[in-house]
C-alpha cells in the first residue's frame, strides 16, 4: 500500500500511473529489458493492485463519513453558541439603552443646574466687575491713582483693559458734573494708548512677533488702533526702497510682510490692503509722476515709452499682489489704485499717440526724400486730377511732363520698416493703455495714420512718380524701371498686410470698427491696383514699341528677297536675334517683379502683343522662296523665345504663325493641302490669302488658280 500511495502523488496522471506500476512489476517492463516480459504476471499484479485500490477506497470512504459526521456535530454546537451569544447581545443592548436614558436624564439635570448657576454667577461677576470699576473710578474722582495696576509698567495690558472700559463709561456721564474726572480718564486713556503704540513700535524694531501680537490685540479696542497700523506700515517700509526698481522692491516688501501681518493682526487682509494702498498712493504715484512729467513736454517718444512701461509694470505688480489676502474684491481694489495713478495720463494718451505718430511718420518720410535730394511733388487732387486719371486709364496717355527719375523707385524698405515698427509700438501701447470700450476706435485711428504715411504718402506717391516716368511707346532705349516699382510695392504691401492681420485684427475683430478697417484696406488695395495695372500696361506698350524700333532699324527688305538665292548662310535675321534677346530680358524682368498669378497674367498680355507685332511685321514684306525659308527660321526662333513665357496661349499663337509662314514656301500644288491642315483649317480664309499674297510668285496665274 505504501507503494501505491506513492503512485498517487500530485500531479496525478493515469497513464503515467499505469506505466510506473508496470515498470515496478517484475516481468512487466519492455521486452527489450533485462527480464523477459511476462503478461500473466503483469495481469496478476494488476488484479492484485485493483483489489488493493478497492480496499483503499473503502478505507478512505469510511474516513470521509467519519469526518462528515464530526463536521455536522460541530456545526450544530456552533449554531447553539451563536444563538446564546445573540440572546446575550440583546440583553446587553437593553442595558445600554437604559444606561443611555439615564445619562441623558442626568445631563439634562446638569445643564439645567449649569444654567441656574450661570444665571446666578453672571450678575455676580457683573457686580464684581462694576464694583472693581467703581473703585478705579473713585481713584480718578479723588485724583489719586493708588492701585498697582496703574503704577506698574508690567501690568499695562490690565490697565489698558480697565481704562478702556472707564473711558466708555465716562462718555455717558454728564459733562457739567463730571468734567474733571472725564478729563482725567481721557488723559490716562491717551497716555496708555501712546505707551502701547510705543511698545508696539519697539517690539517691531526688535522683531518680537509675540509681543507685537499681544499689544495689537490690546490696542484693537482703542481708537488709536488705526494709528498703530499706520506706524507699522511706515516702519516696515524703512530701508525697503534702496534700489532704483520700485516695483521689484514693492513685490519683495509685500512678500516679506505678508506672513508677519498674519501673525500680528487679527484682520491681516485689512492691514495688507492698507499697506498696498499706502505704497501705491505715495511711492508708486511719486515715481510715476517723476518719470512722466520730466519727458511729457520735452521728449514725447520717451514719454510714451515710459507710460507704457510704467503702466505695464504696475499691472504686473498688481497681478503679483493678488496672491495675498486683500479682501473679497481684491481685483477691483487694485484696479482702482492703478486708475488713480494713471487716469490723468490715460485720458490724453491717444491724442498724444496720434500727434507723435503723425509727426514721426512725416519726419521719416522727409528724411528719406532728403537723402535722395528729392523735392516731393504735389500730387493734384479734386475734379481735374480725377478727370486726368480717368483719361489716363482709358487712353493710356501720359498726361503731364515725363519725369526722368534715373531708375530711382522712391520706395525704401528701410523707411517701411521704420514706419511699421513705429506703428507696431503704437498698437502695443494702444492695446495696453486704452480703455476696453475705446480700444477699437483708437486702434482704427492709428491704422488710418499708417495708411496715410505708408500707402498714400509713400507707395501711392512712388506709383505716381513711376507712372510719370514711363516713356512714350515710341521712345528709344527707354529705361522701363516701373516693374521694379511694382516689385517693391508688392513686397511693401505684403508687410503692411501682415501687420494688419497680426496686430490690428486682434484689437478690432469683435467690434463694428472691423468693417470700417476692411473697407479702408479694400479702397487702398483697389487704388494701388488701378495704378499698377495702368503702369504695367503702359510698360508693356513701351516694350512692344522697343521691339518695333528694333525691327524697323534692323530688318531690311532684302532679308526676305536675297539677291543670291543660292548663297544664303544665316539661320535667322539680325532683327530676329535682337528682338528675341530683348524679349528674353523682359520676360526675366517680369518674373522677378511679379508673384503668383500676376506673372502669368502679365506674360500672357506681353506674349499676345509680341505675337501681334511679329504677325503685322511679317505682312510688310514680300518673300522669295529663300526669303520665305528665312521667315520660317525667324518665326521658329520667335517660337523658341515664346517658350520662355510658359504660357500655352502664347506658344499656340506662334505655332499658328509658323504654320502660316509655311504658305510662303510651299509648292503651288500643295497650297490647298497645307491650308486644310490641322493648324490652319480654322483660320479665316482672308488671313490665309493675305499670307499667300506676300509671295513674289503670287502674280502668276498658276499660283492664283491653285489657291482659289
Amino acid at each position: 500500500m505504501a507503494t501505491t500511495a506513492q503512485l498517487f502523488e500530485e500531479p496525478f496522471d493515469a497513464d503515467e500511473y499505469i506505466e510506473r506500476l508496470a515498470w515496478r512489476t517484475p516481468g512487466g517492463g519492455s521486452k527489450g529489458g533485462a527480464e523477459a516480459f511476462d503478461p500473466k504476471r503483469l495481469l496478476e499484479e494488476f488484479e492484485n493492485h485493483i483489489e488493493e485500490l478497492k480496499q483503499l477506497d473503502e478505507k478512505i470512504q469510511r474516513r470521509v463519513e467519519k469526518l462528515e459526521h464530526q463536521c455536522h456535530r460541530e456545526a450544530k454546537e456552533f449554531a447553539h453558541k451563536v444563538q446564546d451569544l445573540q440572546r446575550s447581545n440583546q440583553v446587553a443592548f437593553q442595558h445600554f439603552q437604559e444606561l443611555d436614558e439615564h445619562i441623558s436624564y442626568v445631563a439634562t439635570k446638569v445643564c439645567h443646574l449649569g444654567d441656574q448657576l450661570e444665571g446666578v454667577n453672571t450678575p455676580r461677576q457683573r457686580a464684581v466687575e462694576a464694583q472693581r470699576l467703581m473703585t478705579y473710578f473713585n481713584e480718578f474722582l479723588d485724583g489719586d491713582l493708588r492701585s498697582d495696576v496703574f503704577n506698574n509698567p508690567e501690568k499695562i495690558k490690565e490697565a489698558a483693559d480697565i481704562i478702556q472700559k472707564l473711558h466708555l463709561i465716562a462718555q455717558e456721564l454728564p459733562f457739567d458734573r463730571f468734567a474733571d474726572v472725564k478729563a482725567k480718564i481721557a488723559s490716562k486713556y491717551h497716555d496708555l494708548e501712546r505707551q502701547l503704540i510705543q511698545e508696539f513700535t519697539a517690539a517691531q524694531r526688535r522683531g518680537e512677533i509675540g509681543r507685537m501680537r499681544e499689544v495689537a490685540a490690546v490696542l484693537l479696542h482703542f481708537k488709536g488702533y488705526a494709528h498703530c497700523v499706520d506706524v507699522y506700515i511706515k516702519q516696515c517700509q524703512e530701508g525697503a526702497y534702496l534700489r532704483n526698481d520700485v516695483f521689484e522692491d514693492t513685490a519683495n516688501l509685500c512678500q516679506r510682510v505678508n506672513k508677519q501681518v498674519g501673525e500680528v493682526f487679527s484682520s491681516p487682509e485689512t492691514v495688507m490692503a492698507k499697506l498696498i494702498q499706502n505704497i501705491f498712493e505715495n511711492k508708486l504715484q511719486a515715481h510715476v509722476k517723476e518719470k512722466l512729467d520730466e519727458t511729457r513736454h520735452s521728449d514725447v517718444e520717451q514719454y510714451l515709452k515710459n507710460l507704457y512701461d510704467l503702466y505695464s509694470r504696475s499691472t504686473a505688480l498688481a497681478t503679483k499682489l493678488t496672491e495675498f489676502n486683500l479682501g473679497s474684491d481684491k481685483h477691483t481694489f487694485l484696479s482702482k489704485l492703478i486708475k488713480s495713478i494713471f487716469s490723468s495720463y490715460l485720458e490724453s494718451y491717444i491724442d498724444i499717440e496720434r500727434d507723435y505718430l503723425r509727426t514721426r511718420g512725416a519726419m521719416i518720410l522727409q528724411r528719406y526724400y532728403d537723402s535722395k535730394n528729392h523735392q516731393k511733388r504735389l500730387i493734384g487732387t479734386g475734379s481735374i486730377q480725377e478727370l486726368k486719371e480717368r483719361i489716363r486709364q482709358r487712353t493710356n496717355l501720359p498726361l503731364g511732363p515725363i519725369i526722368d527719375t534715373h531708375g530711382e523707385t522712391f520706395l525704401s524698405p528701410e523707411l517701411v520698416v521704420n514706419l511699421l515698427q513705429e506703428t507696431r509700438h503704437a498698437f502695443e501701447r494702444c492695446n495696453r493703455l486704452s480703455d476696453p470700450s475705446d480700444l477699437p476706435k483708437n486702434a482704427f485711428s492709428i491704422f488710418l495714420l499708417l495708411v496715410d504715411h505708408l500707402c498714400v504718402e509713400h507707395i501711392d506717391y512712388a506709383l505716381e512718380i513711376g507712372l510719370s516716368a514711363i516713356p512714350s511707346s515710341d521712345a528709344k532705349n527707354a529705361n522701363l524701371y516701373f516693374l521694379d516699382v511694382v516689385q517693391q510695392a508688392n513686397s511693401i504691401f505684403h508687410l503692411f498686410d501682415k501687420q494688419f492681420n497680426d496686430q490690428l485684427m486682434p484689437l478690432i475683430s469683435s467690434s463694428p470698427k472691423l468693417a470700417e478697417c476692411l473697407q479702408k484696406k479694400k479702397e487702398v488695395i483697389e487704388q494701388m491696383e488701378v495704378k499698377l495695372d495702368t503702369g504695367i500696361d503702359r510698360t508693356i506698350n513701351c516694350m512692344v514699341g522697343q521691339m518695333k524700333h528694333i525691327l524697323a532699324t534692323e530688318q531690311k527688305k532684302t532679308d526676305f528677297r536675297p539677291e543670291d538665292e543660292n548663297n544664303v548662310m544665316i539661320q535667322y535675321t539680325t532683327a530676329c536675334s535682337k528682338v528675341c534677346a530683348y524679349v528674353s530680358r523682359q520676360v526675366e524682368h517680369v518674373r522677378k517683379s511679379m508673384d503668383g498669378k500676376n506673372v502669368d497674367t502679365v506674360l500672357t498680355e506681353l506674349g499676345v502683343r509680341f505675337h501681334r507685332l511679329i504677325h503685322e511685321h511679317l505682312q510688310q514684306y514680300s518673300y522669295s522662296s529663300m526669303g520665305g525659308m528665312l521667315a520660317i527660321c525667324d518665326v521658329a526662333e520667335y517660337r523658341r523665345c515664346a517658350k520662355d513665357f510658359r504660357v500655352p496661349l502664347v506658344l499656340q499663337l506662334f505655332d499658328t504663325l509658323h504654320a502660316l509662314c509655311n504658305l510662303l514656301v510651299v509648292a503651288p500644288d500643295n497650297l490647298k493641302q497645307v491650308c486644310s491642315g490641322e493648324q490652319l483649317t480654322n483660320l479665316d480664309r482672308n488671313l490665309l490669302h493675305a499670307f499667300v499674297q506676300l509671295r513674289v510668285d503670287y502674280r502668276s496665274s498658276r499660283l492664283g488658280r491653285h489657291f482659289s
